[in-house]
């Protein structure tokens, strides 16, 4: 019953921004974790940001001070502010809600995330 969608990835220089979203449906503020994924090409996949169970951030160290997530008030919207790109976070980027207890695991450290619900994925690349 959740679903979730992508959208504003697009192709852009070094250095420069974009803003990702992602919509949910059928989605209860329950326990879920809410983040951002991303996968490269040749590489695996590699937690991103997520919202902690209070609404608090959490980055990978690779784009943090880079990267910014945040909800909606309405709860029915996710994004993520990128900037100052780079060209390794060149990747097709998924939004991802899982019932989780630690987030923070659920996005760095987790392998398995089948019991959770993905996007279709958005392409963002970025040249040099």
């Amino acid at each position: 019953q959740v679903r979730l969608m992508e959208s504003g990835g697009g192709s852009v220089k070094a250095g420069g921004s974009l803003k990702l979203s992602c919509e949910f449906s059928g989605y209860s503020d329950n326990c879920y974790c809410l983040g951002w994924f991303r996968q490269g090409p040749g590489k695996e996949r590699e937690g991103v940001s997520a919202l902690d169970h209070d609404g608090s951030a959490i980055y990978s160290e690779s784009v943090k001070g880079r990267f910014t997530i945040s909800q909606a008030n309405s709860n029915d919207f996710m994004y993520l502010e990128m900037d100052s790109l780079m060209p390794n976070d060149t990747a097709i980027y998924y939004c991802a809600a899982e019932q989780a207890r630690y987030c923070r695991a659920w996005l760095l450290v987790q392998r398995d995330h089948s019991i959770g619900y993905w996007g279709q994925g958005t392409q963002v690349t970025v040249s040099s």
